[in-house]
């Protein structure tokens, strides 16, 4: 009887795997989880059935995975994703990539055959963890099924902590299934793992004194500002040293568009004040940007009259492509606190803050009107009749741009694009994850018809969970981008980058039960954008625009930031 009652006891305090798994989640305070089943990870799904977690199915694992970039971005939490193995977890190399470009926390569970055919080309086999070593921020297997819990708080904190980004686990199958006793659970400790938040003291005292000194002084604020949720501070650090801003792609709504302060985005598409000013700058001070190429130009011509102070929570990014005179490794959101409190007077430069206001006013963004439908026209409308409150979430090619560039964000957290890796069909999912992240939000999804296409089954997810995304393809017949290069650069020979034959978008959204209409000019875009805009359903706007407009501003390839085409005063 004795012996009966032990045996009870210990078949008691023994979990799977699977509930592991399910409960290190659950500590974690994970609410959402985009996910797709198979084989490998049912153990997982056998346990999720009564799981209060909610599980979005997308309709294919890349849609899931772009969709937890969205929920990661709007929320700051982390997306979590679960694929199955082989080609579950294949579908979602391209997001895990484009979330380590543009630093998003994700925590990605793929499954894998069972721990003893590992290595044996097994049905449905990958070696995830040999593919995602380039892309991740670290993987893991799981060898023991004790681990589980230490590795999912891990996994939780190296996605969170530093720079954000995503982190794989991969889940044997046996080990999900599997039983053991439920381990003590261990202080976090990683001891080859220790960003630094805090900057040098030093470091920031000498930018405060170069900023002192400065006669042309610039922020280029990035993305950095977001992840460190330090739009507040960087604005009252602007105003106290009344520095003029310029943002990357991905910093965008860090500051408020509408202020006097804020330059507007700068790189190959940004606008006339925000290049010239990062080229004739005398101190340019990166606030959580990359220096990437698409944001410098030829970096011979890059702020060459600068003194180049770099604020980084990642030190491999200072000095990697522009050479850095004071460079500051921390939290940008620390560092602006220092900056605050050393404080000091504005530096005097109203002949450089004549010359930034002149350039601002006399070289707007600016596009010529005609009887077609012009897709800035469609920008600003939007802008309009949302009051720029709206989340705007858009794909990858000439739309991204317009949107950069014509919807004025005036907060932080309103802005998902794809920036470092450019994934044509991001948009639409990633809109999804941003709904769920900020429910009660006005979510545009700006989309073209070429990326469109790339995701339309993720329509379903909308359609399934109500969601009131708007979504507005901007379609040109065209992958716009390329047509454009091919335009300028390949002496118009449009080589594969016409589509001439399409669905009807608006057929297309019925089918899945959602409202639809095609709009074919600006008196059909202002009717039917005040009819739609706050219906808490979803919707689908087909835009006909004019497909033979191009972005402008443009620099060339190898040109400098100073050598921009298509501006007119």
């Amino acid at each position: 009887m004795e012996a009966a009652l032990k045996e009870t006891k210990a078949k008691t305090s023994e979990v799977s795997g699977a509930d592991l798994l399910l409960n290190a989640l659950e500590k974690e305070n994970v609410e959402v989880i985009f996910g797709y089943p198979g084989g490998a990870v049912l153990p997982i799904y056998d346990k999720l059935y009564d799981s209060k977690i909610l599980h979005v199915l997308p309709r294919h694992e890349q849609g899931g995975i772009h969709a937890a970039e969205g929920y990661a971005r709007i929320s700051g939490k982390p997306g979590v994703v679960i694929a199955t193995s082989g080609p579950g977890a294949t579908n979602i190399i391209t997001g895990i990539a484009d979330a380590m470009m543009d630093s998003l926390p994700l925590v990605v569970i793929t499954g894998q055959v069972a721990t003893g055919v590992i290595g044996t080309d097994a049905f449905q086999e990958a070696d995830i963890l040999g593919i995602t070593t380039p892309i991740t921020k670290y993987n893991y297997q799981v060898r023991d099924i004790k681990d589980i819990p230490r590795i999912i708080r891990e996994a939780f904190y190296i996605a969170t902590s530093g720079r954000p980004g995503p982190v794989v686990i991969d889940f044997p199958k046996d080990l999900a299934a599997g039983v053991a006793a439920v381990p003590v659970e261990e202080e976090i400790h990683l001891p080859g793992y220790q960003p630094t938040m805090e900057p040098n003291f030093l470091q920031v005292r000498k930018l405060s004194e170069a900023v002192s000194r400065a006669k042309r002084p610039v922020i280029l604020a990035g993305a950095g500002v977001l992840h460190a949720k330090a739009s507040s501070l960087l604005k009252e650090y602007a105003e106290q040293q009344n520095l003029h801003v310029v943002h990357t792609l991905l910093g965008l709504g860090g500051f408020p568009a509408g202020h006097d302060l804020f330059l507007g985005m700068a790189g190959m598409h940004g606008c006339y004040a925000a290049n010239m000013a990062l080229y004739n700058c005398d101190l340019l001070i990166n606030i959580g940007a990359r220096f990437d190429d698409r944001l410098t130009g030829n970096l011979k011509h890059f702020a060459p009259k600068a003194m180049v102070a770099h604020i980084d929570i990642d030190p491999a990014e200072i000095g990697k492509n522009v050479p850095t005179q004071i460079p500051v490794v921390g939290d940008a959101g620390e560092a602006l606190r220092q900056l605050l409190r050393l404080g000091g007077s504005p530096p005097v430069q109203e002949e450089w803050t004549e010359t930034l206001t002149a350039w601002k006013k006399d070289f707007p963004y600016h596009y010529e009107n005609s009887d077609a439908l012009k897709p800035q026209k469609v920008m600003e409308l939007l802008y309009e009749k949302t009051a720029g409150e709206a989340i705007v979430v858009t794909d990858v090619g000439q739309h991204q741009m317009w949107a950069a560039q014509y919807y004025q964000l005036q907060h932080a957290d309103r802005w998902v694009t794809s920036g470092g890796l450019g994934t044509m069909g991001f948009g639409l999912p990633a809109s999804i994850g941003a709904q769920l992240a900020d429910q009660d939000a006005c979510v545009v999804a700006v989309l073209g018809d070429g990326g469109f296409q790339m995701s339309t089954q993720e329509l379903a997810v909308i359609a399934e969970f109500q969601l009131p995304i708007k979504i507005a393809i901007f379609n040109n017949k065209a992958l716009g981008m390329v047509r454009q290069w091919q335009e300028i650069f390949y002496k118009e020979r449009y080589s594969h980058s016409k589509n001439p034959v399409q669905p009807s978008f608006v057929k297309l959204a019925e089918a899945y039960g959602i409202k639809g209409f095609e709009i074919h000019s600006e008196e059909e875009a202002h009717l039917i954008l005040d009819q739609v805009l706050h219906d808490k359903e979803p919707v689908l706007l087909d835009f006909r625009v004019d497909g033979a407009e191009n972005v402008y501003p443009m620099i060339a390839p190898g040109k400098g930031i100073n050598e921009m085409v298509g501006v007119k005063k």
